[in-house]
């Protein structure tokens, strides 16, 4: 079969739901997008020889049972759902390259000796609802009813109200997940490193840590014009402060440490008064645990020492404390021999991965590797998000390399 038409077939039909006119998708968990989204996918499992099946949340799976080792399984896929106005490829890209691959695999060589199995994840990206990972942390046992049982979208629709509505419930029983042996995600780097470095292929050694803050610091507000310099208590100057010096450690730290200061929040907020409080955020990430904590000893020396010098009140609210995720090493090994056989060891690059992705929530419990295709300028979460169809069917013939070495060789 040819895996490039194959793809931009399936690509294009799965599209269409949630699919925008200006492009990209709008496809939210439980919304009516999300419902023919995951249906269309299931009928076209049925139709191509898979077994097809829900659980209870929504997360869907397609078997194809091995001839020798039924109940040694490898598996692969990716989240279903979208941000709003997000691109094509985010998530989706994962679930059909895994179905490509192993439509090819069956094509070619037959049944395999272990099961292959695709998983649509219901859930991954929190868009519509606070709370994210649904579908993963569902397929470990993780989620409680309790944790989404009072929490609404931006519109007032119950959560659980959305689940009913699209056929789905709570979990009732716990997963047995003992029967996976592998598992392996490909997804769009969204990010300009593999395109920067003119690379075809990205082998993920692990997911970032994250630290994420939120600080507070309080000065005085005064009147502009009458208050002068030297004495103002200016929170504003004493934000922008911490984050030029912590943004220049930063860079003297060296990658791939990193720091965002992506939301401020000023009062008053306005023209002519001297600002009295800022609340602003901190988002920090680096792959290895150790470095990630020195710098965070870094960010809290420096908020105290400046808050000082500036003579404002601060308060530091460290509200997600996420620990790097390294992913299997004999399991990268393989996708890094696969990919140097499909695009050359030359065209590849063993990398972290700086945005979360369900693989985190998989390492945990199961051998888990994640290969990455380059993102056309970097861009995703958007509806400009793209990658070069050459380089998507390069990343679905890495993936079939993988999973015919795990489920079709003794």
């Amino acid at each position: 079969m040819d895996i490039r038409s194959s793809f931009e077939a399936l690509d294009n039909k799965l599209t269409s739901c949630g699919g925008l006119n200006g492009g990209g998708i709008t496809r939210l968990l439980y919304s009516e997008a999300w419902s023919n989204a995951i249906h269309t996918l299931k009928n076209t499992l049925e139709n191509e020889g898979f077994e097809a099946r829900f659980d209870n949340v929504g997360n869907l799976k397609g078997r194809i049972e091995g001839t020798k080792y039924p109940e040694e399984t490898i598996m692969s896929g990716s989240h279903i759902d979208t941000v709003v106005e997000g691109g094509h490829l985010d998530g989706q890209f994962g679930v059909l390259a895994a179905l490509v691959a192993m439509q090819s695999l069956k094509a070619e060589y037959g049944q395999p000796l272990r099961s292959l199995e695709l998983l649509a994840l219901a859930e991954e990206e929190g868009s519509r609802f606070p709370y994210a990972f649904w579908g993963s942390k569902n397929f470990f046992n993780l989620a409680n009813k309790a944790d989404v049982s009072s929490i609404a979208d931006g519109e007032g629709v119950n959560f659980e109200d959305a689940m009913h509505e699209a056929g789905f419930d709570y979990r009732t029983v716990d997963n047995d997940f003992s029967y996976i042996k592998s598992f392996v995600e490909v997804h769009i780097e969204q990010g300009k490193v593999l395109e920067s470095e003119q690379k075809a292929i990205g082998i993920v050694n692990g997911i970032v840590g994250q630290k994420r803050y939120t600080v507070n610091l309080k000065g005085e507000a005064n009147h502009a014009g009458t208050t002068p310099m030297g004495l103002r208590k200016d929170a504003v100057v004493a934000f922008s402060k911490i984050a030029n010096e912590l943004t220049d450690q930063a860079r003297a730290f060296g990658d791939p440490l990193v720091i965002t200061f992506g939301r401020v929040d000023p009062v008053p907020n306005t023209v002519n008064v001297v600002p009295g409080e800022v609340t602003f955020s901190i988002d920090c990430r680096h792959i290895n645990q150790t470095e990630l904590n020195q710098f965070a000893e870094k960010i809290d020396a420096c908020i105290k020492r400046v808050s000082e010098e500036e003579a404002v009140e601060y308060d530091i609210d460290l509200w997600m404390d996420e620990a790097p995720t390294l992913m299997d090493e004999q399991l990268v090994s393989e996708v890094k021999k696969a990919a140097e056989h499909v695009v050359g060891p030359l065209d590849c690059k063993v990398m972290p991965s700086g945005a979360g992705h369900d693989s985190q929530i998989f390492a945990k419990y199961i051998p888990t590797a994640m290969i990455f295709v380059p993102s056309i300028n970097g861009i995703s979460h958007n509806v400009e998000e793209e990658t070069d169809i050459e380089d998507l069917v390069k990343g679905i013939e890495v993936l079939k390399q993988v999973l015919y070495q795990l489920a079709y060789k003794e």
